[in-house]
């Protein structure tokens, strides 16, 4: 791979950034102790081989004459490992608070766009000689889930995998360059359902727009309506899978629907705790939807849709919340990830390089108007991880936050727990760690009112 344009929704992601809003997403990763007598030297340079390895991350942007305003991934023929993986010691007296409070300040950062979108930083300093890595990738260079195939390359079984076998690979008959009749009428009618969809996509955040902008007007004044700082803010929180399955199973719908139901009551119980009233009309989620189809390959970039959610925050009954949750995502996916206001990606999806290139930076603050807070779930490998023979576990995904928005939520299943990254704008929600544990109380009431049915 030495060239290959981006795709109109990663050139997207790419011209959306700004100094003080980068499109970069991440992961908290905490690891046990290394076995023996390994040390952080050791993990530190296993993460930069593992890194390099990786052909994704040798890759830089550069723009190109063709087409107009477009930009491509090209091999970064002086690419240096050790730029992007370092290593930070921490005061040990509370690891994972003073690894929070650090993944807070680097995720303010943008990442350097002459080199390789990404970095990684081994945090060391525990006493009991457990160790954290931060991982950040630009959202041009990955979604969830390609994150999470790209991220999972330092593992040690991925990375076993991956190492060559010496089987001969199967020869695959050559292809003509010219596409045949069929080929060409096959692209000609998939173009024209993709321009319809995006008319109708169009309409529909048109629409929601509009409508969100009335809202807004006589809402009542919240943290998630405050105006960006640019500062960011990351915590973390445990919630047990075991419950959350309990809660669906007696319930119906799945598991996102009870996370989801989670995260609004623990909305209400963080504005209420803050003493503010409850906003006049409740806030709305995007929830991101992957376009990839199950057992596909990754692929090489971007491929999302998303729902919006009405967050039912101003329902006092936990399970009523649960109730409207589940009501709300059967409708959104009945009508399936391309349709509607929340499939805003699939419009990106069709729109012009030079669009992106000089609508990116106007359009970066609409977000408001069509949602105020990211709720997104980040699937892991079920298997046992582990760096350098030392066991995973926990890793806090993190989504990145737009302009206009102060909290993002990033949720991963793993090892039997849901891990829970929540990023924030610094000087909007300086009391996250109360919203961090208002989820976690959410989630225990859910339990209790449904235990005994």
């Amino acid at each position: 791979m030495s060239s290959e344009l981006l795709a109109p929704l990663d050139l997207a992601f790419w011209h959306l950034e700004s100094p003080a809003h980068p499109m970069h997403l991440g992961a908290l990763a905490h690891f046990g102790p290394l076995p023996g007598d390994g040390d952080a030297a050791g993990v530190l340079d296993l993460l930069a081989r593992r890194a390099a390895a990786i052909p994704r991350l040798r890759m830089r942007v550069r723009d190109v004459l063709l087409p107009v305003g477009g930009a491509a991934w090209t091999t970064d023929k002086r690419f240096d490992v050790r730029r992007h993986v370092r290593q930070v010691a921490l005061p040990g007296a509370d690891f994972a608070a003073e690894a929070a409070r650090l993944a807070g300040e680097l995720m303010e950062r943008p990442v350097e766009r002459g080199l390789p979108p990404w970095e990684m930083y081994l945090l060391t300093g525990a006493p009991d000689g457990s160790f954290a890595v931060l991982v950040k990738l630009h959202h041009a260079l990955a979604d969830g889930m390609r994150a999470v195939a790209i991220g999972a390359g330092i593992f040690d079984e991925i990375a076993a995998a991956r190492r060559p076998r010496g089987s001969r690979a199967r020869a695959v008959p050559p292809r003509s360059w010219l596409p045949g009749p069929g080929r060409i009428m096959g692209a000609a009618r998939e173009r024209i359902e993709d321009l319809g969809r995006a008319v109708e996509v169009g309409a529909s955040v048109l629409g929601a727009s509009v409508a969100r902008a009335g809202l807004l007007d006589g809402g009542a004044p919240s943290a998630l309506a405050a105006h960006s700082s640019g500062t960011r803010r990351v915590g973390t929180a445990v919630l047990d899978l075991e419950r959350v399955h309990q809660v669906r199973r007696i319930t119906g719908g799945t598991a996102n629907d009870v996370l989801l139901a989670v995260v609004a009551g623990a909305l209400r119980r963080w504005l209420d705790g803050r003493g503010e009233p409850l906003p006049g009309a409740d806030p709305r989620a995007l929830v991101p939807v992957s376009r990839r189809r199950p057992g596909a390959p990754a692929g090489t970039g971007n491929s999302l849709s998303a729902y919006l959610l009405t967050l039912p925050v101003t329902e006092p009954d936990p399970a009523t919340r649960l109730a409207v949750v589940r009501r709300a995502m059967d409708r959104n996916k009945a009508d399936g990830p391309l349709r509607g206001a929340g499939a805003v990606a699939v419009l990106a999806d069709q729109l012009p390089s030079l669009a992106h290139r000089f609508g990116a930076p106007l359009a970066s603050g609409a977000a408001r108007l069509l949602f105020d807070v990211l709720v997104t779930n980040v699937p892991l490998p079920r298997s046992a991880l582990s760096l350098g023979g030392a066991p995973l576990r926990a890793l806090f995904p993190m989504a990145p936050l737009a302009r206009g928005q102060s909290l993002a939520v990033a949720m991963s299943p793993y090892g039997g727990r849901v891990h829970v990254g929540l990023v924030a704008d610094g000087k909007a929600v300086p009391d996250l760690d109360v919203l961090a544990a208002a989820l976690a109380e959410e989630l225990d009431l859910l339990g209790l009112l449904h235990e005994d049915r």
